[in-house]
């Protein structure tokens, strides 16, 4: 037993990661706050609270020695650690998150808390410009990594989405819509990579995946990584990137980023 903990996980994040993984993750969900409390102890870190957010984890804001504010995070699925710990460090100096302390027996990380805080600080007027800058130099320090062990988008489109597309496809309701899906269907399917382009991929660019720290730079957390054409990455930021924005108003940023 270790001498810390938070106590049961948030509520809301015990709904998250259930809808995610299914009752599998329930007894996972239990021994979280232990798994966080031990890594706590080995890197003499104090527990401050949890941090309500994520799908795949189970989030806490702690302090070091030094009284500096970091985040541990402790994953229900052992992969999906270790490839965001391996993206992380691989993209280490360059506009993501740092990984400062691991611990593979628990699939628990320490990272800098960005900003000083959960959520970064203030989003600048310039957001869509400035973030555009990072992904580019996301996928230009990605592209010298060679061919990392982390999944292929490949296998992830062929497997994942287009499986899922065709699902929707058939199960929603496209009211006018539906002739567009019907044509665009088979150019899907015959969509290929670019092997110029390959990098690593940060797959997950939603707003929340993009903070800013104390001096207003954006910085990507949260990846869901894998090496492939950055045209994906481009893609799902400027459809997904904030789902309350209308995507045509993303062109200018899209075309910014993929020079």
């Amino acid at each position: 037993m270790t001498a810390q903990s938070l106590g049961s996980v948030l509520p809301g994040a015990r709904d998250r990661l259930l809808a995610h993984y299914g009752p599998a993750a329930d007894e996972w969900l239990d021994t979280a706050p232990q798994l966080l409390g031990e890594a706590a102890e080995r890197w003499k870190l104090t527990l401050r609270g949890y941090y309500d957010a994520g799908h795949s984890s189970i989030v806490a804001v702690a302090r070091d020695l030094h009284d500096t504010p970091v985040l541990l995070k402790a994953w229900y699925e052992s992969v999906r650690y270790r490839d965001e710990v391996t993206a992380l460090r691989l993209w280490g100096n360059g506009p993501a998150v740092d990984v400062i302390e691991t611990a593979d027996d628990l699939s628990v990380a320490s990272m800098e808390l960005v900003g000083g805080r959960p959520g970064g600080a203030a989003r600048p007027e310039r957001e869509a410009q400035m973030v555009a800058a990072v992904i580019q130099g996301l996928h230009a320090v990605g592209a010298k990594q060679g061919r990392p062990a982390l999944p292929r988008l490949g296998d992830h489109l062929q497997h994942t989405v287009l499986p899922r597309v065709t699902r929707r496809a058939v199960t929603l309701d496209l009211g006018r819509r539906e002739w567009l899906v019907r044509e665009v269907m088979p150019e899907l399917h015959a969509l290929r990579e670019s092997p110029a382009r390959t990098t690593i991929l940060h797959a997950d660019l939603y707003q929340q995946n993009v903070l800013f720290d104390a001096r207003r730079n954006a910085r990507l957390i949260d990846p869901h990584p894998m090496v492939g054409d950055a045209a994906y990455d481009w893609a799902f930021w400027s459809v997904y990137y904030d789902l309350g924005q209308a995507t045509f108003e993303a062109p200018r940023s899209f075309r910014t980023g993929i020079q």
